[in-house]
């Protein structure tokens, strides 16, 4: 059996042991944790940080978490509106003026949150990605491709550059600032949108899925073809330095298991963790505001989307490409995250639920 690193309670040792049984079916390395009143019930390691497996995964060993960075994004964003700095039902143009071309001015902020604005494509060079100046103008010259607020289509990439620039124009500092300061430093949590060189010798890079190479490319879940508009990002894309030093604040996230379930426990704690309130109780619950319920047209399946958040049942967060995954459970406080760089089919990856369903099993021993 894999060895597994770390810490954890008694009564979720099913969580250890469901990792240890994913690197035994040939992962290369991940971390989970499990948070519950914003403590650390489970903080566990394994495996390795290289394709080749020779270099063990390490307790600071962190990776790039692709679309749980969305997570992240917008929890900045629901607390500039719990600050009343912003007002989810108001015209993006209020805070951009810029945006308000080619048929957007009737795009609410809520509508960014929501993945309903209608700009879910990156149609640009992956390059541009990188610049925030020529990404954001692209994205306020685009033209919606459905009416705004009428329907959903996931904004895979453009979501944290749309929220991101809304963040900026109100308070001055990038998204990956915001987070730095208002977030991740008052929590002491090691999670970087726009990862700076000196972290770089501890990022495991991305390992894409059996039988495929550093050109494999993200595409809708249960597909096997890249996405039919846009530009797709690549696995090589992804480990590339310049993608590491960019903000890309719907896909560039780097961090661990245990810096995104302390996070996103502010959630499942009504806004406070460890003596530090980032939100009010019912700046939490606006993330569970429902912006949209059916068939997302670019992912082709079933859909909630709150604020930001995905909804599931009376759990919300999100997951990214290539497996790892958040779930807050806000009756439960409870926050459980898996942190992997080992991709696998997405039709045929089912090991962030499996971890959720091992942590609730001790969530229902400690609360008996």
């Amino acid at each position: 059996m894999a060895d597994i690193q770390g810490s954890y309670d008694d009564l979720f040792a099913a969580v250890p042991g469901a990792l240890a049984g994913l690197l035994d079916d040939g992962d290369a390395g991940a971390s989970v944790a499990v948070f519950v009143d914003g403590e650390p019930v489970v903080d566990v390691w394994g495996g390795f940080v290289d394709a080749d497996r020779t270099i063990p995964w390490q307790r600071d060993t962190i990776t790039n978490v692709w679309s749980v960075t969305k997570t992240m994004t917008a929890l900045c964003a629901l607390i500039l509106v719990d600050r009343g700095d912003l007002d989810p039902a108001a015209p993006v143009s209020r805070y951009w003026p810029e945006f308000a071309t080619a048929g957007k001015e009737d795009v609410l902020v809520r509508h960014l949150l929501g993945h309903t604005a209608g700009l879910p494509h990156w149609d640009g060079p992956i390059e541009d990605l990188y610049d925030w100046s020529a990404a954001t103008a692209r994205l306020a010259a685009q033209a919606p491709q459905w009416e705004p607020g009428s329907t959903a289509g996931y904004h895979s990439l453009t979501q944290g550059f749309l929220v991101g620039e809304v963040v900026g124009r109100i308070t001055g500092r990038s998204l990956g600032e915001f987070f730095a300061e208002e977030v991740a430093g008052p929590l002491g949590a090691d999670f970087h949108i726009g990862l700076p060189a000196e972290h770089d010798h501890r990022v495991a890079l991305t390992v894409p899925p059996p039988s495929r190479d550093e050109d494999y490319a993200s595409s809708a879940p249960g597909s096997d073809a890249a996405p039919a508009a846009g530009t797709a990002v690549r696995v090589r894309d992804g480990n590339s330095v310049a993608w590491r030093r960019a903000q890309i604040p719907a896909a560039s996230g780097f961090g661990n298991a245990r810096s995104v379930a302390l996070v996103q426990s502010v959630m499942a704690c009504g806004g406070a963790v460890r003596g530090v309130r980032l939100l009010s109780e019912a700046g939490c619950d606006r993330a569970r505001e429902e912006q949209f319920s059916g068939e997302d047209r670019l992912l082709g399946m079933p859909v909630r989307y709150g604020m930001g958040y995905g909804l599931f049942g009376n759990t919300f967060g999100w997951g990214g490409w290539g497996g790892s995954m958040v779930v807050i459970d806000p009756e439960g406080r409870m926050a459980v995250a898996y942190v992997t760089h080992q991709m696998r089919e997405p039709a045929d990856d089912n090991r962030g639920m499996e971890l959720v369903m091992a942590a609730y099993d001790g969530l229902k021993g400690l609360r008996a």
